[in-house]
């Protein structure tokens, strides 16, 4: 049976080569994965990350014009909530999945959901992704694409080490060595109702 990390991986990879097709962040997604599988949402988690990542390139330009930036801003804000969102969707799927494990009665708590430790893979591969094109570049000198090759291979060590972390982890779920306990991020600043600088607004 393959690792989670052995299906996770080449779902990602294949959102951020699909995302870079067109290199835009407002290009329609087409996810190839048929909804409600955990591949539909891995494909789905890793194009919001691939969007985001290029939305933070954009807003860093010193050139950007304010207004554009306020509402790049915005949107950013938005697709954190999506990322959250959809975190917690994925830790509901492994929720579900161990839900009828017998924990063993010495069984430990995660400092980190699953979810959470993917969601973490999921912005490797886009850092994997665009320290290889640094690599290559023509435009810069050598010291540059050294120094960057080198930055690529601690990746390519923190993919594996996470991969391997992530498997474990879902193994000892399977055997009852630790538990699962998921604590929804409770975003503050989002809420209309628990932002002061909103709800001071809505009361006038």
């Amino acid at each position: 049976m393959k690792k989670f990390s052995e299906i996770c991986y080449p779902v990602f990879e294949r959102a951020t080569n699909d995302y870079h097709a067109t290199d835009d962040v407002n290009a329609a997604c087409s996810n190839p994965f048929e909804e409600g599988t955990i591949e539909y949402c891995l494909y789905l988690k890793n194009r919001i990350d691939a969007v985001q990542w290029h939305l933070e390139d954009i807003i860093r330009n010193p050139q950007i014009n304010p207004a554009e930036a306020l509402l790049l801003k915005r949107r950013i804000d938005s697709s954190n909530q999506e990322r959250t969102d959809l975190v917690e969707l994925i830790d509901s799927y492994f929720l579900d999945k161990y839900k009828d494990t017998v924990v063993l009665p010495e069984a430990s708590i995660n400092t980190e959901s699953p979810a959470w430790a993917i969601d973490r893979l999921s912005i490797l591969v886009l850092k994997i992704y665009h320290m290889l094109i640094e690599t290559q570049r023509t435009d810069t000198d050598e010291a540059h694409r050294q120094a960057c090759s080198r930055k690529l291979d601690v990746l390519e060590e923190q993919r594996r080490d996470l991969s391997a972390a992530l498997d474990q982890l879902l193994d000892d779920f399977s055997a009852g060595r630790k538990y699962m306990k998921v604590y929804n991020q409770m975003k503050m600043y989002n809420d209309p109702a628990l932002n002061p600088v909103l709800y001071k607004q809505s009361h006038g």
